[in-house]
C-alpha cells in the first residue's frame, strides 16, 4: 500500500511565542530537533525522540510536531498498531493507529492539541485509512489537568470529533475495564467496504455483539 505523505507546515502566535506545527516530518528533520523536557508521559525525553525518530522512518509511520525553534513541544503519531494488540489481528494495511498525543505543561492552553491533530488530516492524507485511538483513562494527566475523569474524557473526545473521529462499540477487554475508555474511529472516505467489514470482526470478538 502506498503511504502517501504530504509534509505541512503551519506557524501562529501565541503570548509572544512562535509556534510552529508540522508534518508528517521526516526522520532527518526530526533528528535536528530535541525535545521538551516536560515531554514525559511515555518515556523519557531522549528517549521518546529516539521512538519518534524511529516511527517516522516507518512506511506507514507519521510524526506531527508543534516547536518553539528547534525544541518540539507537542507531537500526535500515527503507525500500524502493536502486533502484540488485538488491533493487528486483522492484517490490515489500510489500520492505522493514532498511538499519542501529547503537549508540554506550558504550552497546553495554546490549542496545539486541536492543531497537531488537523494537521495530520489535511489533503486526504488519511482517506485510505481507518484510524483509530484507545483512550484508556490511566493514561490521563488528571493530577496535572485538575481535571475528573470524565471531563478529561470529554476534552478528549472534543479533540478528536475535530477530525470526525467517532466513538465506537467493542468487546475489547482493556477498553472495557473502565467505563471511562473509550475506542474511536475515523473511516476515509476511500476505505473499501471488506476493510469495513474486517475492522468489525477486529472490534468484536464474540459475533453476538454486533
Amino acid at each position: 500500500m502506498e503511504h502517501i505523505k504530504q509534509h505541512n507546515v503551519h506557524s501562529f502566535q501565541r503570548n509572544g511565542r512562535e509556534i510552529v506545527v508540522e508534518g508528517p516530518v521526516p526522520s532527518s528533520l526530526l533528528q535536528s530537533y530535541h525535545m521538551h523536557p516536560d515531554l514525559d508521559a511515555f518515556r523519557r525525553p531522549n528517549e521518546q525522540h529516539e521512538a519518534l525518530v524511529e516511527i517516522s522512518a516507518l512506511a506507514e509511520g507519521r510524526i506531527i510536531l508543534a516547536r518553539e525553534g528547534q525544541t518540539i513541544i507537542g507531537y500526535v503519531t500515527f503507525h500500524y498498531p502493536d502486533e502484540m494488540e488485538r488491533w493487528s489481528e486483522g492484517n490490515m494495511k489500510d489500520l492505522i493507529e493514532l498511538g499519542a498525543i501529547e503537549v508540554a505543561d506550558e504550552f497546553r492552553s495554546y490549542g496545539i492539541g486541536k492543531m497537531l491533530i488537523s494537521t495530520a488530516f489535511e489533503h486526504e492524507q488519511m482517506e485510505n485509512y481507518i484510524v483509530f485511538t484507545t483512550e484508556y483513562y490511566w493514561h490521563w494527566d488528571l493530577k496535572g489537568s485538575g481535571l475528573s475523569v470524565w471531563d478529561y474524557r470529554k476534552m478528549m473526545e472534543k479533540l478528536m470529533k475535530t477530525v470526525d473521529m467517532e466513538w465506537y462499540a467493542t468487546d475489547d477487554p482493556e477498553i472495557c475495564a473502565h467505563p471511562a475508555n473509550c475506542l474511536m474511529v475515523r473511516i476515509g472516505r476511500n476505505v473499501p467496504l471488506s476493510s469495513k467489514e474486517q475492522f468489525d470482526k477486529v472490534r468484536f470478538r464474540h459475533r453476538y455483539m454486533y
